[in-house]
């Protein structure tokens, strides 16, 4: 055996740690790289905006980079589905290289295209194609990384390991808003406007590079090396026909996402502007507030994930299930009416801390429901096409309810979504100990 692959599933218990950190690292920190591009978009949009549009409303400029965002959206059950394919059949590794590069290209687009003044329609056309690989990129990175990070992890503690998907998806969220804050202390905003906003998809492009550097370098998982030694199961690999067989699976995945999409964005990517329209707090204390609770949901992840191998993943996600249902409309009404920084601070940590009884685990749960030969598919692409219908259009529903006066209907909406989960877990087996896994 050459030293290239890993060790056979019997021998992964006694992997080093060093060893196993190394392999950690490098799945997850193309997944912090990922979504700090991605947010680093949704941040500097404000200050590209008129480099790509022609000169005029401000608002129809943002209107357009909302647009190619929900483009970007759009394209992620796409990425799921080519990327969870590639994966099944070339390998994790092969999957996490391609998914990097394809968001560093999405990123030097950006960077380097000039603006609308200088190349007309094409700089927009140009932003386009970004985010189109970007989303591409995002869309396969979520089911190839959580399936090679379940794939490494030790069978005893792969809800801890798993866990580290989401911190480094928290991560990278946080790093763009730290970058965003930088340059608005050493750069004046015409700076900002003429070339300051530049800068962080620069960041995020080299360090694409020096993650893909790292994952060249990765260990492919046992379960997929050992696979290959099986012609039949290599006939059946990343196959949608084969992925149907598992149609009971697939339908679990859909159903324990859609209510726990919902609540992480309500949560995470709407709370800044909840804060702002709804509490009446002003934009620098939304911002604070939201990076604090941000770090400290962060830090949660990890020990929720080791709680699940304690205790077995269903009761997590039934604790997810009866506290959202039960808190979530009092939470987000508090919140309206909230006097203090301090209350909002307690009120959104302990929505998000609620919510960590799901993101923690989502991902380790949903590779134990699939066999190896469709694993990253099966993980990838429900949770991309749920995420598109319900994640990414909660900030939506969430205006479209305020701005017909009834905001305490998107609290509802939010309740609905994850008592619909409830029902899925409740009837689900618990993956830690029925895991397809352990077929590897």
């Amino acid at each position: 055996m050459s030293a290239k692959i890993a060790p056979a599933p019997q021998d992964i218990a006694g992997m080093t740690t060093g060893w196993r950190l190394k392999s950690i690292f490098s799945g997850s920190l193309g997944n912090l790289v990922e979504w700090y591009d991605w947010y680093a978009y949704a941040a500097l949009s404000l200050y590209f905006a008129p480099a790509f549009f022609p000169r005029g409303d401000p608002t129809s400029q943002l209107l357009n980079t909302a647009a190619i965002f929900a483009v970007g959206f759009l394209m992620r059950p796409l990425g799921g589905w080519l990327l969870g394919r590639y994966a099944d059949r070339h390998g994790r590794k092969s999957a996490l290289m391609l998914s990097v590069l394809m968001m560093c290209a999405g990123s030097l687009i950006i960077v380097l295209t000039p603006g609308h003044d200088r190349i007309g329609i094409a700089a927009p056309t140009l932003l386009v194609i970004a985010r189109l690989l970007q989303g591409l990129s995002v869309g396969g990175e979520y089911g190839a990384s959580a399936t090679y990070l379940s794939e490494m992890a030790s069978r005893a503690h792969s809800g801890f390991w798993s866990s580290f998907q989401y911190v480094t998806l928290i991560m990278g969220h946080l790093l763009a808003l730290t970058v965003l804050l930088v340059l608005q202390k050493f750069l004046s905003e015409a700076e900002l406007r003429d070339w300051g906003w530049r800068v962080p998809f620069a960041i995020g492009a080299l360090a694409a590079i020096v993650t893909f550097i790292l994952r060249r370098n990765m260990e492919e998982t046992a379960a997929f090396t050992h696979q290959q030694d099986d012609p039949m199961q290599r006939r059946r690999e990343g196959t949608l026909r084969e992925l149907l067989q598992h149609r009971r699976a697939v339908l679990t995945v859909i159903g324990l996402t859609l209510g726990g999409t919902v609540a992480f964005y309500t949560y995470t990517t709407y709370m800044h502007k909840f804060l702002v329209n709804s509490a009446g707090f002003d934009r620098q204390t939304a911002a604070l507030l939201n990076a604090g609770t941000l770090l400290l949901y962060m830090l949660i992840q990890p020990a929720v994930g080791a709680l699940s191998d304690k205790i077995g993943r269903r009761p997590v996600l039934i604790a997810f299930g009866v506290l959202g249902s039960l808190l979530t409309v009092p939470i987000l009404s508090q919140l309206q009416d909230v006097q203090t920084v301090t209350q909002a601070f307690w009120l959104i940590l302990g929505a998000l801390t609620i919510v960590s009884f799901y993101t923690a685990i989502n991902a380790i749960i949903k590779a134990e429901l699939f066999p190896v030969e469709v694993r990253a598919l099966g993980v990838g692409l429900p949770y991309a096409l749920t995420v598109a219908l319900f994640g990414g259009t909660a900030e939506y529903v969430a205006l479209w309810f305020k701005s017909h006066g009834m905001e305490s209907g998107f609290y509802w909406y939010v309740t609905a979504c994850i008592a619909c989960c409830l029902m899925v877990y409740q009837i689900m087996p618990d993956t830690r100990s029925h895991s397809r896994m352990a077929d590897d």
